[in-house]
């Protein structure tokens, strides 16, 4: 999506890399063969979202409406 700004907001960063750093914590306990490594890294997963929904509750994420894709109005000429 060309021209969108989509995620460029310290609420979706964070929530992303902490995510991120989870899904790598579960990966590497998934081959060490260790079941309570891989959920703790999958409770790291989740609190990404949670950081990110509560960050964006805050006021740092991308405020509503605001959306490029969302702007219905018809184009010059039509």
């Amino acid at each position: 999506m060309a021209g969108s700004s989509h995620g460029h907001t310290p609420a979706a960063w964070t929530g992303v890399i902490i995510a991120f750093i989870g899904f790598c914590v579960s990966g590497a306990f998934m081959v060490m063969a260790s079941p309570v490594g891989f959920w703790a890294g999958m409770v790291i997963v989740a609190l990404g979202g949670v950081v990110g929904m509560a960050m964006r509750a805050a006021g740092l994420g991308q405020p509503k409406g605001t959306h490029p894709v969302h702007d219905v109005t018809p184009a010059a000429g039509n």
